[in-house]
């Protein structure tokens, strides 16, 4: 299957990373001095806190034409991001199927409308990293550790294609493939896990984990701005996804405020969860914004995460 992926951040270069190294036709577009790194150096890929580092020669286009033909293009970008290039996207008319792996609170319609329902589909990557150029820098995948990516196609129903599609991805070391039904619903759920209360609450700690995992009235807020958001949904008429997020509404809010605490003062929040707010506090901020558009405050109070949301907008 012949693959462009559209994102030369760090987890754009672990999939066109693992791809290639799996001997299938990837091709990863990156422009500027991002390209000449991987021009001259190839897609490093350094595993957290070792200093393990692969290096995959991977093929570099600076383009993506109206006339090009791909069989797939990922596109792993921000969702701020990725928004902007559909008008480009759309002009190609070749290309059969466009993966969006990313956030997305809003829904699918726009990129319905610019592409074609039977071009769409989405799914989430995993895991987390960041850049050093020249290099990224990713948490732990391969045989040992494993992470399983979500993917689906916006009616939720499995064709051939998104069979192909999940079968190319199983390729990569480290990763499995679930097919999902509710791919719309699950983004949107991911986006109110985090958004409402979690993500601002980090701001709100000056991106600080352990100060995060010690202030008790914060955790509070952004557990309390979390089921706010869930019941919200529900009350939109969006069915919880995946199903187990509905046992979080039930979950005394003192033990959450104690499991997270105690998850943020471990070093492992350093590495998994502080890097994206920082990094990415544009998007962030962004799919705040679309998981809002799903909220009817006619239905449901949501003082939480109000009072959250105010630390977005401080830098």
């Amino acid at each position: 299957m012949k693959t462009l992926i559209f994102g030369a951040g760090p987890l754009g270069t672990l999939m066109a990373a693992r791809l290639n190294e799996a001997d299938e036709d990837v091709t990863l577009l990156a422009r500027g001095k991002r390209l000449e790194d991987l021009k001259e150096y190839g897609a490093i890929i350094n595993i957290e806190g070792t200093e393990i580092e692969e290096v995959e020669k991977v093929k570099v286009v600076d383009s993506f034409n109206s006339d090009d033909y791909y069989d797939l293009v990922i596109i792993a970008m921000r969702k701020n991001h990725a928004d902007l290039i559909i008008p480009d996207l759309a002009k190609n008319k070749n290309v059969p199927t466009y993966l969006f792996m990313g956030n997305n609170a809003a829904g699918p319609e726009e990129l319905i409308a610019a592409l074609g329902k039977d071009r769409v589909m989405l799914g989430f990557p995993y895991p987390g990293g960041h850049r050093e150029d020249p290099k990224v820098v990713v948490l732990k995948i391969d045989e040992k550790k494993q992470y399983k990516i979500p993917i689906g196609e916006v009616d939720g129903k499995i064709r051939p294609r998104t069979e192909a599609v999940a079968g190319l991805l199983r390729k990569m070391r480290g990763y499995k493939v679930e097919i999902r039904t509710d791919m719309v619903y699950w983004l949107k759920y991911h986006a109110a896990m985090l958004m409402s209360g979690f993500v601002p609450a980090i701001y709100a700690s000056g991106i600080d984990m352990k100060k995060l995992g010690n202030d008790k009235e914060l955790l509070y807020d952004a557990t309390k701005a979390t089921k706010e958001a869930i019941k919200a949904l529900e009350l939109s008429g969006i069915p919880p996804s995946p199903k187990v997020i509905k046992v979080f509404k039930y979950i005394p809010n003192f033990l959450m405020v104690a499991l997270i605490g105690w998850m943020m003062r471990k070093e492992f929040a350093k590495s998994s969860v502080e890097g994206h707010p920082r990094d990415a506090r544009d998007e962030m901020e962004y799919i705040y914004r679309e998981l809002m558009t799903n909220i009817d405050r006619n239905k449901v109070d949501i003082p939480s995460i109000d009072k959250l949301s105010k630390y977005y907008s401080v830098k």
